[in-house]
């Protein structure tokens, strides 16, 4: 085989794998902005307007629905799988309630029968040690996210984590709320919404000692790669909690650039920073908490605030 016919080959092949992923870019413009119209079947640029294609293929149901109600009566399908269970929701389940179809209580025997087949339900759906212990951390996982009230996304993150630390077999020696823990707090950083090792050990069953130190074994061996927290994510939670206006939280974002610039966050905790800056920026705008407030909702000391409060108002150039 000549050199020319493997490239016409290779020209060939590239071809028809870009026929079957489909247009990535605006043969006009050259944009790579491309937006698909689903209810007019178009692929648009979004940059120069040209259609890029049309009557594309749906590949939704053929069916229509317009509430949750009619969407659940149509589906044909469960939900979709999820990292939050162990067995990533595709076992069967059996209701708790003892109706039929039609919503008829069924016999005795019948309910006898249903009651035998839910007990060895659970027992089959774990078959070993390794899923009881993955059952019982993502468990925990879900009730700690719901007492903190972070975001699905944050779940599915954290029991990501965790599956990789059981499988690498970090968690022996360890227990099993302290590596759950810590994955929570890491999946937290990592989807950019932070909450501190206080918060974090409020709704654990663990101490915070043991979390912080968890957390930096297993961000090391699965090589996670965190950036340090930015105090600016804390402040408008904290000022939500403190009932202070727009202007204080844009004066406090405005306080913590400032200083962040000058070198003065190295080595500091971003939840104390964050509670000094608020705390500067109810002053400057007539908006007055005291430091026992503001501590209590960022959960750091009055001396923390005192200090930072002092390094960045020098910074600033305002005399208290």
């Amino acid at each position: 085989m000549t050199r020319s016919t493997r490239q016409r080959e290779r020209q060939a092949e590239a071809e028809q794998q870009e026929e079957e992923e489909g247009v990535r870019e605006c043969p006009e413009c050259n944009s790579d902005n491309l937006v698909k119209s689903s209810d007019r079947a178009e692929l648009v640029c979004e940059d120069c307007g040209l259609v890029v294609e049309e009557e594309q293929i749906d590949p939704g149901p053929e069916w229509r629905a317009f509430n949750h109600q009619e969407r659940q009566e149509k589906s044909r399908v469960g939900a979709p799988t999820t990292q939050t269970m162990h067995d990533k929701g595709l076992t069967t389940t059996i209701d708790w309630k003892d109706k039929d179809a039609y919503g008829r209580s069924i016999s005795s025997k019948k309910r006898s029968q249903m009651h035998r087949l839910r007990k060895w339900q659970e027992r089959i759906r774990t078959k070993d040690a390794g899923e009881r212990n993955l059952q019982f951390a993502l468990s925990e996982i879900d009730r700690m996210a719901s007492a903190l009230g972070v975001p699905r996304s944050v779940r599915e993150v954290a029991s990501v984590i965790y599956r990789r630390a059981l499988k690498e077999d970090l968690i022996r020696g360890r227990s099993i709320e302290g590596v759950a823990t810590s994955a929570l707090y890491a999946a937290c950083r990592k989807e950019g919404i932070p909450r501190s090792l206080e918060e974090i050990s409020e709704v654990s069953r663990v101490e915070r000692k043991e979390i912080g130190r968890t957390y930096r074994y297993i961000s090391q061996e699965l090589g996670l790669e965190m950036k340090p927290v930015d105090p600016k994510k804390y402040v408008p939670r904290f000022c939500s909690e403190l009932e202070l206006s727009e202007e204080v939280q844009t004066k406090a974002n405005e306080i913590i650039e400032t200083t962040a610039e000058e070198g003065l966050l190295s080595g500091k905790s971003p939840t104390g920073y964050a509670a000094a800056a608020i705390y500067a920026a109810s002053l400057l705008c007539n908006e007055k908490k005291t430091q026992r407030e503001v501590a209590d909702v960022a959960q750091v000391t009055e001396v923390t605030i005192r200090n930072r409060y002092q390094e960045q108002i020098e910074a600033m150039g305002i005399h208290s």
